[in-house]
């Protein structure tokens, strides 16, 4: 009865399962490590977001790149800005779609280092190849406030570094490469501007400010890790589906034939006896009388 499971097509079956299910146990591991990950993510931003002020320099340092665990700091920063060291940031959009620019400009600290600032989105002129419009700095010593930020590299952002650019254009923030523009030396990292003080008067003009990062979607990863983790329970509960079909149609199928000559009902009629008289001694109606009687 249970020979059927040797052959080709249930010993492939079989294997198919045993092979799904430790996969679709892992991918839903996978998926579930990925909701934690974003989880943990979430709240080491939530929590430099909402941490007191620090300067910047004590969380980074010319030649050294900003830790990836204080990312989205709070920090500040004390200089006058210089506008000769001004570059324009390629390819950026505001959280409208509109295309254009970020503004980058040093602020150089009164030790002589410099402190790259964001201080944020302008909208693209008419010709791709022009510097925008990028309203000025205030002037004088401020201290800025904002968002410390790593620096920008292929490998992280998957935005690929060109030669040949217009005059004051860069397509990323990079505290190495802006060190060697300018000459003189970078805090790594960039500070992603929220505030300056003193502020400037009413209604100057100025790059948007850029917004807060979402750190509250987690995404639909635990959903999906169950999801994998169902599809690994349903597996085996399938094949013994498909089992027990199995068995039922070859048990229905084995009683549902009878050998021949066997088992047929008998024909209607009575059953001619000996010399072709019926069981009741009357004559055949098909033999004529005398049929069988010598004179």
């Amino acid at each position: 009865m249970y020979r059927f499971l040797l052959s080709r097509q249930w010993v492939l079956l079989t294997l198919l399962a045993v092979l799904l299910i430790p996969l679709m146990i892992q991918a839903g591991f996978w998926q579930f490590h990925r909701h934690e990950g974003r989880v943990e993510r979430n709240d080491l931003i939530a929590g430099n977001l909402h941490a007191d002020p620090v300067p910047m320099d004590r969380l980074t340092a010319p030649g050294r790149e900003a830790a990836e665990e204080d990312r989205y700091r709070a920090v500040t920063a004390t200089g006058v800005f210089d506008t000769s060291g001004e570059v324009a940031v390629r390819q950026r959009t505001d959280p409208e779609g509109g295309y254009g620019y970020w503004v980058l400009t040093p602020l150089e600290q009164s030790d002589g280092v410099v402190v790259l600032v964001n201080r944020g989105w302008v909208r693209a002129g008419e010709t791709p190849g022009e510097l925008p419009e990028m309203p000025p700095p205030p002037g004088g010593e401020v201290t800025v406030t904002g968002r410390l930020m790593i620096d920008e590299t292929t490998e992280r952002t998957g935005i690929r570094d060109r030669s040949g650019l217009p005059e004051g254009m860069v397509m990323m923030i990079n505290s190495e490469q802006r060190a060697a523009e300018l000459g003189r030396p970078v805090l790594g990292g960039y500070l992603e501007l929220t505030g300056i003080d003193p502020a400037p008067a009413e209604g100057t003009a100025a790059p948007r400010t850029l917004p807060t990062p979402n750190h509250t979607g987690i995404g639909a990863h635990l959903a999906y890790a169950f999801q994998w983790w169902l599809f690994a329970a349903f597996v085996p509960v399938g094949w013994v589906i498909l089992f027990r079909r199995e068995v039922r149609d070859r048990r229905s199928g084995g009683s549902g034939h009878s050998a021949p000559g066997r088992g047929r009902p008998a024909p209607a009629g009575p059953t001619p006896g000996p010399g072709g008289a019926n069981d009741r001694g009357e004559e055949s109606a098909d033999r004529p009388a005398g049929a069988g009687h010598r004179g």
